[in-house]
Formats: C-alpha cells, sequence, structure tokens
C-alpha cells in the first residue's frame, strides 16, 4: 500500500486488503473511512484516511469518532446477553415483568425475546416525535410503554429501526439500574479499552466526523412497483417484497428524519442516547469486541460472555421475511444480524454482528477467530450502500485462506 489518504497499520500478508481500502478513498467514492480486522487475538489491520468532512479540510485521524447508525444494536445486544448470562433478564419471561408500565394495550404477553430479535410490532411511534429532544429519555419510553402494538406482538418480524434502542435499553435500565449507554461504558468498554460511546461527551464532539448522507435515492419507489404485478409473474422474494411494500411497515419505521444532516451532525444528537441508532466510535474497537467475542469470550483476566451464551445469542430467533425491510430474509438472533443481505454477514453461515444505514458493517466469525469493522461517512445508494464492506470483507478472506 502506498497512499497520502491512507495511514494506519496492516500486516503485510493482508496488503491486498489495504490496497482495497485505498482504492476506495483515492477514487473519491469514500470520503472518509476507518476499517480494523482482529484475528485470532491478534490486530491485523488498523486503517484509517480521507476527510471528515465534504469540504475535505479536516484529514481523519486514529482517533477520530464516527456515528455507526445501526451497527450500535451489535453493542446493545451484547449488554443483553451479559445480563441474560447472569440470570437477570430472562428471553422467555414477559416484558412487563421488568417493566410494568409496558404490560398494556395489547402488550401485555410480549416476551423479552420478541424486543429482541425485531418481533414486538413496536418498529415505529403512532405519534410524531420531536427531532430536537433526543437526550430526554422517558420521552421515548413513556410514548412506546402506553402504545398500541401494530399487530399481535411475536407473530412477524419488522424491524425496529429506531425503537429497538429505547425497547431493550429501558428493559437494560430497568434490569440493571444504569442506562445502557452507562452500562456500555463501565461493563464493557472500560475493561476492554473501547473508544466507542452511546451517547458521547461535549469534548468528543471535536473528534467527530460529519456524516454526508445520499440525496435521491429512488430504490423504495422502484420497490413500489411490484403492487401493479400479479403474483404469478414473481418469484417468492419478489412476492415478499411486494407484500412489506403494500404494508408499509418500513415507512413507519424510517418515519424520522434520521438521514438528515442537520440532526445527526448535531450537539442534541450525538450527546444523547440513542441506541438503536447513534453509537460514535473507532472501527478498532469494533474488531476488538467482536474479536473478543469470536475468541472465546474473555480476554485476560476479563469476561465478557461464555462460549454458551454466545450460541444462544447468535442462534436464529426470527428468520424473517422482514416487514420493514422489503421482505428481504433477514435473520436476527437476539439483538444480532445472524443474516445481513448484501452485507459480509450474510455471506458465510455463522458470521453475527449488525450493519448499519450509512454503510457501516461490523462482525464477529468465531470460526475464524476473527473481528471484523469498516466505518465510513458517505452513505451511498441503498443497492451500493455495503459496496466497499463487501469488497474488504471479500479480500480479507482471500488472504486468509492464503495463508
Amino acid at each position: 500500500m502506498s497512499s497520502k489518504l491512507v495511514s494506519g497499520y496492516c500486516d503485510p500478508r493482508f496488503s491486498g486488503v489495504a490496497d482495497v481500502f485505498a482504492a476506495a478513498l483515492e477514487s473519491g467514492y469514500e470520503v472518509g473511512a476507518t476499517m480494523a480486522v482482529e484475528h485470532l487475538g491478534e490486530r491485523i489491520i488498523d486503517l484509517y484516511g480521507g476527510y471528515q468532512d465534504a469540504a475535505k479540510s479536516r484529514p481523519w485521524q486514529a482517533d477520530t469518532l464516527v456515528n455507526v447508525f445501526s451497527v450500535t444494536k451489535g453493542l446493545v445486544a451484547t449488554c443483553a446477553a451479559r445480563l441474560i448470562e447472569q440470570g437477570k433478564l430472562d428471553i422467555q419471561r414477559p416484558v412487563s415483568e421488568y417493566w410494568p408500565e409496558y404490560g398494556c394495550a395489547g402488550k401485555e404477553q410480549t416476551l423479552v425475546r420478541d424486543l429482541l430479535c425485531h418481533r414486538a410490532s413496536m418498529f415505529g411511534f403512532r405519534e410524531p416525535i420531536p427531532d430536537d429532544q433526543w437526550r430526554d429519555w422517558s420521552l421515548f419510553t413513556d410514548l412506546l410503554a402506553a402504545q398500541q402494538p401494530f399487530r399481535t406482538p411475536g407473530v412477524s418480524q419488522s424491524y425496529h429501526a429506531m425503537t429497538f434502542g429505547w425497547l431493550v435499553g429501558e428493559l437494560i435500565r430497568r434490569v440493571d439500574g444504569r442506562s445502557v449507554g452507562q452500562y456500555f461504558k463501565q461493563e464493557i468498554a472500560e475493561p476492554l479499552g473501547l473508544d466507542f460511546k452511546i451517547g458521547i461527551d461535549r469534548d468528543d464532539m471535536q473528534r467527530c466526523a460529519d456524516q454526508l448522507m445520499a440525496v435521491g435515492d429512488k430504490t423504495t419507489s422502484r420497490a413500489e412497483w411490484l403492487l401493479y404485478l400479479p403474483d404469478i409473474l414473481l418469484s417468492k422474494r419478489l412476492r415478499d417484497i411486494k407484500t412489506a411494500v403494500r404494508l408499509g411497515d418500513y415507512r413507519v419505521a424510517f418515519s424520522q428524519a434520521l438521514g438528515a444532516a442537520d440532526i445527526i451532525n448535531t450537539e442534541e444528537w450525538r450527546m444523547a442516547e440513542v441506541p438503536a441508532a447513534n453509537g460514535h466510535g473507532t472501527a478498532a474497537s469494533l474488531a476488538t469486541l467482536y474479536g473478543v467475542l469470536s475468541n472465546g469470550g474473555a480476554r485476560g483476566d476479563y469476561h465478557l460472555l461464555t462460549p454458551q451464551t454466545l450460541d444462544l445469542a447468535t442462534q436464529v430467533h426470527s428468520p424473517g421475511p422482514d416487514g420493514a425491510l422489503f421482505g428481504l430474509p433477514y435473520k436476527f438472533g437476539l439483538g444480532y444480524m445472524v443474516d445481513s443481505p448484501m452485507t459480509p454477514i450474510s455471506v458465510v453461515k455463522g458470521r453475527f454482528g449488525h450493519s448499519g444505514i450509512g454503510g457501516e458493517v461490523a462482525f464477529g466469525d468465531r470460526k475464524n477467530g476473527l473481528g471484523f469493522a469498516f466505518l465510513n461517512n458517505q452513505q451511498h445508494t441503498m443497492l451500493n450502500l455495503y459496496k466497499t464492506a463487501n469488497q474488504l470483507s471479500k479480500q480479507l478472506y482471500k488472504d486468509i485462506a492464503s495463508l
């Protein structure tokens, strides 16, 4: 690798990965990005480059923080799994046993597992929510506690794009007493030395890269054309997409202006705890987390999760199709994606982690003892959303196979 835009470290055996990373930045496809990989407990790649802003006036640094969107859900899943392992949270018990106010309006029999694998039918808000009060935790949890579900809980899967964080986060708070951001910091980030936060401090603001969101993506409108085609002409996959478009869950789940830069690049958003969508950190931190999980769940004297707990958390608890994700066959464990179409997670059975709407991907691979993370700040259109992450992962596994 020889690029003025890229800094960091890459084991020479994986120079092909560094070349792919450099090409994504040099071509202008990515504005700024970072990637890291742990393999068998060793950091083999830790690269960063490009710029933190659209004007390309602030170079990406080793400690640059970036909003990882839904990749945050994988961290929340790890927090929940830790509480499950400790016997403080039972996935087969009703949510109302931990959060009494939730047990109303048709939600009385909702199980903890339903919240974790997107089967609670609470994938959005029935009433408009403010876009400038993200730090008011109880505002969102009170609305959800009182709200009627969109369908019978436990029956179908529809991705809880934003509500997942408040629902599972409130469970964590009720069980442990700490907010999910505090729990992650004290129980996981600090022991492992991770530079990652759910709700950053004001002093961290200067380290944050701007998120540059795509405009004019017509993928949704193209999918809506399926409504005019008879089922007999469609494959099962396309019939699932058609059903999802007709139900319109995606409009509810993604109704908030999450993609608006005037929201996600503000202090209000960054300092809030929005556990479904606003974790900020480095690729190196995520690679370490998934590297630990993929190598027995412990590092040194610190124990994160047992292999048995991770077996439970990464088995398929909900197989799709997903009503809010256009009927695609997303598969969920207990908060982790175990099949995320169009991303590296879906390529090989056994990977677990989470992808984000900006193109970010972080996952673990227990078979190969690997933790992988790619983060960027330029969102692309839906069909190309994970192009760079896929290219990097493909080259990485090619290089591993040649060892």
